[in-house]
């Protein structure tokens, strides 16, 4: 098929006369083949028949004169015309929705679903005071913990592959939004006796981060002061690092002391401030500005709130 990439852009103003000829129905299958890269996968997800799914695909190439979608294997990838549409089209739908449902009243029992990436480290920290406290409004909600990819936080919030992100602050862009829930701070963890500035330095530090590569989070800030210290192990997760402790009488871990809390600390193992100044820790809630005015979301944004007011 042609594709329609030679077509201006679309203007201030809307036709309202080509508008007989648009079937807006065809376009939440888009983005359901899109995002599941499967037509029966999309048809699961809006209740039609893979048939049905198929013959609304065939209009919608039609229309728009375009394959959209080609199969590889099991998988329906997207033309290049796809993927230059499918963010306009879900900016589009989202914007709809919005509209559809400001005005509706809404019901708590709707939400059936909370689905929320986070680090497993913050897990402990996070999901029992959440089940918690849903449980006690009487909701019948199927929660999900997601393993946290930083890379792809964006899209999966703007796709609603997730309902939020909750980790450490930083920058996103200007579509996702945040809100503090918890302030933590790092502590010093080790089998020595004493610490001080000079023995935290010149002492063997574990190192802990779920990402391969890259500068750890203590260290920006010890570097910005122009200190360094010798990492000798760097691994996955603090409950490896504190069983290391115990073999090492030197080495010094830095935890933050939310999470020290729930874990396991051997007999032996000491724990003191920090004596070099690190700021303090700000863990959050990320959600996706589209859904700032959605009620659903907005309910649960304010019970999750609640939870560490």
């Amino acid at each position: 098929m042609n594709s329609i990439h030679n077509k201006s852009p679309i203007g201030s103003s809307v036709d309202l006369a080509i508008f007989h000829r648009i079937d807006i129905n065809l376009y939440p299958l888009f983005i359901a083949i899109y995002e599941q890269r499967s037509i029966s996968k999309a048809a699961q997800i809006l209740c039609i028949s893979q048939s049905a799914a198929s013959h609304a695909l065939q209009r919608l190439r039609q229309h728009l004169q375009d394959d959209l979608f080609v199969r590889a294997g099991s998988k329906m990838l997207p033309t290049p015309f796809a993927e230059q549409i499918y963010p306009v089209i879900k900016n589009a739908l989202i914007a709809i929705q919005a509209i559809s449902i400001q005005k509706q009243n809404f019901d708590p029992s709707m939400v059936k679903s909370l689905k929320i990436a986070v680090h497993d480290e913050i897990e402990p920290i996070i999901f029992p005071k959440l089940v918690e406290h849903f449980h006690q409004l009487n909701l019948a909600i199927q929660f999900s913990s997601i393993k946290l990819d930083r890379k792809n936080i964006v899209s999966d919030l703007a796709t609603q592959q997730i309902d939020f992100v909750i980790d450490l602050e930083q920058n996103f862009g200007e579509k996702i939004q945040f809100k503090k829930l918890v302030q933590d701070q790092f502590v010093v963890c080790t089998q020595q006796q004493s610490m001080t500035e000079d023995t935290y330095l010149a002492s063997p530090h574990i190192g802990v981060s779920s990402r391969r590569t890259g500068v750890l989070v203590e260290d920006i800030y010890l570097n910005r002061k122009q200190f360094s210290r010798q990492i000798f192990l760097r691994c996955q997760h603090y409950s490896t690092a504190l069983q290391i402790l115990t073999q090492q009488p030197q080495a010094i871990l830095t935890i933050p002391k939310n999470i020290l809390v729930h874990l396991q600390l051997a007999p032996g193992l000491n724990i003191f401030d920090v004596p070099v100044e690190l700021p303090n820790i700000d863990l959050g809630m990320y959600w996706h500005k589209d859904l700032q005015l959605n009620s659903r979301h907005g309910f649960l944004r304010s019970e999750i709130s609640k939870i560490f007011a």
